[in-house]
């Protein structure tokens, strides 16, 4: 199971104030969310936390690099782990993922804006340095392809297929709870669904 640096316990000033900025942020969103509040949910003065952070924005900034750069690297551990199939990596990196933004669901806007905004800013913040080029996972998935087992020489594709069914209903959330007359638990027990579903999806699309 893959965990991120949110479930550390935290023992100093700052580690309390970003797990405070954490509960609120998930509880209220960031556009609801004042600095006040998160003093309050923190037991800490307004003014301390303005001097560990200086604004909202950067706090929630700070927040969300930390939760996607220990994903990521939990991800590219899956990546080389020799002893998984590409199946099984599949099944880890789609309940996982799903996990995290039920969890931390601001994180799919934040990227998509900082991607148009600030993409090479972005990129360098995260953990990127292993290549998928190099990771077992590419090797795997060339054998499978040699084999044919996988019809789609590409791993982009693959990987652009995966991501998109992960991250797209998120995006799209407030437009399908509405035009769905969905509240947040029946949006999240679909989510749950596409744990079983999207590996069938994938392997349906890698035999094509």
């Amino acid at each position: 199971m893959i965990q991120s640096k949110a479930l550390k316990k935290p023992d100093t000033t700052e580690e309390k104030i970003k797990e405070a900025a954490r509960i609120v942020f998930y509880r209220k969103g960031y556009a609801y969310t004042r600095t006040r509040d998160i003093a309050e949910e923190s037991g800490i003065n307004l003014a301390l936390i303005n001097y560990y952070f200086r604004s909202k924005a950067r706090l929630f900034e700070i927040i969300i690099l930390e939760t996607l750069s220990s994903f990521i690297e939990s991800i590219l551990e899956i990546l080389i782990d020799e002893q998984t199939s590409i199946e099984t990596k599949i099944q880890i990196i789609v309940s996982s993922y799903i996990d995290l933004i039920i969890k931390e669901p601001e994180i799919p806007t934040f990227i998509v804006s900082e991607l148009r905004n600030n993409p090479n800013e972005l990129l360098a913040k995260l953990p990127l340095r292993h290549k998928t080029a190099r990771s077992v996972f590419s090797k795997q998935y060339k054998e499978a392809v040699d084999s044919g087992i996988i019809k789609e020489p590409n791993p982009l594709h693959f990987l652009m297929n995966l991501i998109g069914m992960i991250v797209f209903p998120f995006i799209a959330k407030p437009l399908l709870m509405k035009a769905n007359n969905l509240n947040i638990s029946d949006f999240n027990q679909l989510m749950q669904e596409r744990k079983k579903r999207i590996p069938i999806w994938i392997k349906a699309m890698m035999d094509a």
